[in-house]
């Protein structure tokens, strides 16, 4: 678990370009505390900051191989890496001078090229550098639970796994000011969605590598910005097939502790989240299995009704776990949100990652691995809107003209008022009402907000080749199949990410494991959101795993009280955001404030909408102003040089 940086220049003068890479490096050193280093040839400069997990003595990075043609620098862990160590040395002979899973990875790109990347069982970032060829070979894992971001100029093309050391590396790649151009395309996503949907980012010149996707990169001629091939490796897809009943309950169960056993390989101590849910106990109850010492950690708050930690307690007590409880104050996450959007990147609008935070800086001072229950709900149906389908299905027998009428009428609906949005809901058609599971501004609110606001941008600008691709699908599955693409990857892995590497702790998440998809997209309908609940086919395969008071429970989330706190402790700080702010041109700060006074006075809650603006402001305040300068905390375990 590490944070990677290379860059491929145009003009054979790499060498000359290692000072610019350690200084980007230097960004990114909390991904990476515990070594640094640099590796040059003509053409290309890898740089690397290693977080050491597996093989702690001998996987130093970049890492050669194959008497120095290839060169690697690869981010995340490869949890099947000793059965392709195995396999490689049997049917290959192939040899290894390490025993950890970056030299599996580039052995079994030697000997199976791009088609080794379908073969691996894990999370990953990583570049080859093949100086026999002179090709770049770079990867990201199927889901996008490790980030991979792209930069190029006419100086040559850099990656990197954090997007500010590609900020730092621009002058290097011949391109300008990337801070004074930014997508305003990303911005309305950002605002209608709460994060920068994939490939794109906040900034126009950097863009991301998909997930699921590998990349090919040749130098090119000096002066020329090199092409970037890239492909699509793996694309989910659901379907019926699977079955259901006591058999595929089992298979469920099995392939779960399958997949947390090799989420389990470190050579250092592995704790765990838990939360009040199903889905972080069960992890946690079958990594207990292997660590009879397991430390589990949870996050919540002093406010009634926005806390999980007595059941979370409750749950670490019925499997036999020590509990680590860390609680958040108001004023803790008004402190710490500059200093958490600078980790970011790009805005994420997500309250709950201000708890994370503070939940893995507490869990780093235990343990350097935790696992985690991310992924549950967008392969097994978790999300209460998934029943959407069904509660709107009168809707569809109601000809198109009037629902076109019905959806007018909406508009004309008081805010807030009762029924107007399921109004509105019912008279589009799946493909334009749900563009993921994060709905923050509709159209006419963002257009009184964004001074650049376009209405010919849509979310379906997003979400329509993913429709195309599940036409034929359940209205479920094609709901599942956008998350996969969108909040999932978008919202959920960016925090789970950004959030524990900010702290120099590895997350692990054995849900987003290729094995346990390949049973849970097989579900039918029914056994997602099938009698009443969600996750039917999981909550029935976890039954003596998990407790009995978690399984049967409702879905909570993750509620963060900032419509409480925007209300009182917090309006002060907010106002003095959107005061100082120098965005008035992206957005009418005049109107935020109405917005954020008009909370504060109720009943309407527009604390999404407003935590949403806040998040972006101080982005801008920190990246593009350069007023607002976070200080910066060197990693709690000293980098050995």
């Amino acid at each position: 678990m590490c944070g990677l940086l290379g860059l491929l220049t145009t003009g054979g003068d790499a060498a000359a370009r290692t000072d610019a890479v350690a200084a980007a490096m230097r960004c990114a050193r909390h991904r990476g505390p515990d070594e640094t280093d640099t590796w040059n040839d003509a053409d290309v400069v890898f740089g690397f900051n290693r977080l050491s997990i597996i093989d702690v003595e001998h996987s130093h990075q970049p890492l050669q191989y194959e008497d120095g043609r290839y060169t690697i620098v690869f981010n995340g862990e490869i949890y099947n890496y000793l059965e392709l160590r195995d396999e490689l040395a049997r049917k290959h002979g192939a040899t290894f001078a390490t025993d950890g899973d970056t030299e599996a990875v580039v052995a079994a790109y030697h000997y199976w090229g791009p088609a080794a990347v379908s073969r691996l069982r894990g999370m990953f970032a990583f570049l080859i550098w093949d100086s026999h060829r002179r090709v770049l070979f770079g990867a990201r894992d199927p889901f996008g639970i490790k980030p991979l971001f792209v930069a190029s100029g006419p100086a040559g093309v850099a990656f990197a796994s954090e997007k500010k050391s590609l900020l730092e590396l621009a002058p290097a790649l011949g391109l300008g000011d990337p801070a004074a151009d930014l997508d305003p395309v990303a911005l309305q996503h950002y605002l209608l969605l709460q994060y920068v949907p994939e490939p794109a980012t906040m900034h126009r010149a950097i863009r991301r590598v998909e997930s699921g996707s590998h990349v090919v990169v040749r130098p090119g001629r000096t002066g020329s910005t090199p092409e970037i091939e890239e492909e699509r490796y793996f694309t989910p897809v659901f379907h019926t097939g699977g079955g259901e009943g006591p058999r595929v309950y089992a298979k469920i169960a099995d392939v779960l502790r399958d997949s947390v056993a090799k989420h389990m390989r470190a050579d250092v101590t592995v704790g765990a989240f838990l939360s009040g849910g199903i889905d972080s106990t069960v992890i946690a109850a079958l990594a207990k299995e292997h660590n009879p010492d397991l430390v589990t950690f949870t996050t919540g708050f002093e406010r009634e009704g926005y806390s999980e930690v007595d059941v979370a307690a409750e749950s670490a007590a019925a499997i036999g776990v020590r509990h680590v409880v860390r609680t958040v104050k108001p004023d803790e996450m008004m402190d710490a949100l500059p200093l958490i959007v600078w980790y970011l990147d790009d805005p994420v609008a997500d309250p709950a990652l201000v708890p994370l935070w503070f939940v893995a800086r507490e869990a780093r001072q235990h343990v350097k691995v935790v696992l985690s229950g991310e992924g549950a709900d967008e392969l097994f149906g978790g999300y209460t809107i998934y029943h959407e389908p069904l509660s709107l299905a009168p809707f569809e027998k109601v000809p198109g003209s009037l629902r076109g009428l019905m959806g007018r009428a909406s508009t004309r609906l008081p805010e807030g008022m009762r029924g107007k949005d399921l109004l509105r809901r019912g008279a589009l058609p799946l493909e334009q009402r749900y563009y993921g599971n994060a709905r923050i501004f509709h159209d006419d609110q963002l257009a009184g907000i964004m001074r650049t606001y376009d209405p010919r941008r849509s979310h379906t600008d997003v979400t329509a080749p993913h429709y195309r691709d599940s036409a034929a699908w359940d209205p479920v599955s094609r709901m599942q199949h956008v998350d996969l693409f969108t909040w999932l990857r978008g919202d959920i892995l960016v925090k789970a990410d950004k959030m524990t590497m900010a702290n120099s702790l590895e997350l692990r998440v054995p849900f987003l494991d290729p094995e346990v998809f390949a049973v849970a997209s097989g579900l039918p309908l029914a056994q997602k959101i099938g009698e009443g609940t969600t996750k039917l086919a999981l909550r029935k395969a976890l039954d003596g795993i998990v407790p009995a008071h978690v399984l049967h429970r409702r879905k909570l989330g993750f509620p963060v009280p900032i419509r409480h706190w925007l209300r009182d402790e917090m309006y002060t700080w907010a106002r003095d955001i959107i005061r100082d702010s120098q965005a008035d041109h992206l957005v009418d700060l005049a109107a935020v404030q109405r917005m954020l006074d008009a909370h504060r006075e109720g009943p309407i809650d527009h604390s999404r909408r407003i935590w949403t603006l806040l998040v972006f402001l101080l982005w801008h305040g920190i990246f593009v102003e350069q007023r607002i300068r976070p200080e910066i905390p060197e990693p709690a375990y000293p980098v050995r040089l």
